[in-house]
């Protein structure tokens, strides 16, 4: 026997193209894990025969970069990614192939011509919809006055590494009521990332009346830069731009 150097995998080339896409899951598409959703995007990328660069190496792959992935079980307006293609195509004509591709409860929404730098540095912040059941408005009203107005409210979270104790108030750029049964809520992205039932656990923390009868119904609003009154997207022009 001898041993024989092992060939060498072929260079794929660098993508001559890189498109951005803001993409939505509604309905019971909201429990789809972020496992199953790239799986399924990836299948519809062939299905609508996008001209996608792989990478190099012995197991190339589609040129796809996900950014900040919404939980599972959360409905989202605003999720992004980004895909490198091997020859130009035109982004309008890649949205409505893949949003035909998809399944029921996933649509893609919008597709830009990447601008240089990578779309995570513009998603900094969020805005959710937090559907609340059971909590009477005067019970609601007084959580978010007392978590507004403590310096720090710690709440835990099963993690990877084991359970993880982190300050979900410092996290909070903006907390309404907004009617009887709703709240707003706009967030800073930070390590750990704060989530929305996080701050549904700081609520019950800061009010022994906060106890919802029914799982909250979560939905990403909007995701990007906050400019002091406002998220801007990432599709948007920035002051700076």
């Amino acid at each position: 026997m001898t041993n024989a150097p092992r060939k060498q995998p072929e260079q794929q080339a660098p993508p001559v193209q890189k498109l951005q896409v803001r993409y939505a899951k509604r309905g019971r598409a909201r429990f789809t894990s972020h496992r199953d959703f790239s799986r399924a995007f990836e299948r519809a990328l062939r299905r609508a025969g996008v001209p996608m660069a792989y990478s190099s190496g012995y197991n190339p792959h589609q040129r796809v970069s996900f950014a900040n992935a919404s939980p599972t079980g959360a409905a989202t307006e605003a999720e992004y990614l980004e895909i490198g293609l091997r020859e130009v195509a035109d982004p309008e004509a890649v949205r409505v192939a893949l949003d035909a591709a998809l399944p029921d409860g996933l649509h893609v929404l919008e597709v830009v011509p990447a601008p240089p730098g990578g779309i995570a540095d513009r998603l900094t912040a969020s805005a959710w919809q937090i559907g609340v059941t059971g909590v009477p408005r005067e019970v609601l009203d007084r959580a978010v006055a007392a978590l507004l107005a403590a310096e720090v409210v710690e709440v835990q979270r099963m993690t990877k590494t084991g359970m993880r104790t982190f300050d979900a108030r410092e996290a909070i750029i903006g907390l309404e009521v907004a009617d009887d049964a709703t709240l707003r809520l706009v967030s800073r992205h930070g390590t750990p990332l704060v989530r929305p039932d996080d701050v549904l656990q700081a609520l019950g923390q800061v009010e022994e009346g906060f106890v919802p009868t029914d799982p909250p119904l979560l939905t990403r609003l909007a995701q990007g830069e906050w400019d002091g009154t406002r998220i801007v997207g990432p599709f948007e022009a920035r002051p700076s731009d």
